[in-house]
């Protein structure tokens, strides 16, 4: 594949070396501001001719681009502002077709569909989801515990998140759903779900060791994306029979 590169930050350097390491050729990279990069620098997706750009980016950059026409197959990596960037993309799906995922984890998919199971049985749990990241994060909560949170409020109808409890004076609601984030040294990424009832607790928990598992899984997404028809893609219709 010729792959685009949108932003040039420590994942899409990761990419660029597993994408060469794969046989593939990173054509180009789309950067705000000075290109430090080996490759060279696009100011529009569609200008580098690419089979497919892979970003790994900043919202800003990534909403930006598609303000212009974009018929190159495209995977979306890019956390926060979720729901700018998910309806920007849902629009440049009929041009091209889009993948979006706020984690290219497949085990975090994987986790996620668990958790759906979880939710069906654990009725009458209490539940909690916590994630840990390293200290440059500068989104909280996660994409990732978002993505999460988003299935928990789906089938838990009437229930909503708390984020903050530092001046709390009453207990728990059973309808809460506790979300906290933890930014710390170079922890890759890690993501509890916790579901806690009187003397048990349940817990499912997906553990990120290196960051190459993100690079890998937008790797693996794109080479099954450029064979799509244009729409908007994520884990759970990626890799359906085509």
């Amino acid at each position: 594949m010729r792959i685009l590169l949108v932003g040039y930050g420590t994942m899409n350097k990761i990419t660029a070396r597993l994408a060469e390491e794969g046989g593939h050729e990173v054509v180009g990279v789309i950067v705000n501001g000075d290109n430090h990069s080996p490759y060279p620098t696009f100011q529009n997706i569609d200008d580098a001719q690419a089979d497919v750009a892979i970003d790994f980016s900043h919202p800003a950059l990534i909403l930006r681009l598609l303000e212009n026409e974009v018929a190159t197959p495209l995977v979306v990596a890019t956390t926060g502002e979720k729901e700018a960037v998910i309806s920007k993309l849902k629009d440049k799906s009929r041009e091209a077709p889009i993948f979006f995922s706020a984690n290219m984890s497949y085990g975090v998919h994987v986790m996620n569909s668990l958790l759906k199971k979880a939710l069906g049985l654990l009725e009458e749990f209490d539940l909690e989801m916590v994630e840990r990241h390293h200290n440059k994060k500068v989104d909280a909560p996660s994409g990732t515990l978002v993505k999460l949170l988003d299935t928990a409020l789906d089938h838990r109808r009437g229930s909503y998140p708390v984020y903050d409890r530092s001046n709390t004076n009453e207990k728990r609601s059973s309808d809460e759903i506790g979300v906290s984030a933890i930014r710390g040294g170079s922890i890759v990424g890690t993501h509890d779900v916790i579901f806690a009832k009187d003397d048990e607790v349940i817990e499912i928990t997906h553990q990120a060791q290196s960051k190459e598992i993100f690079s890998n899984g937008a790797l693996k997404a794109a080479a099954e994306l450029v064979h799509r028809p244009k729409g908007f893609y994520d884990y759970n219709n990626l890799f359906e029979e085509r």
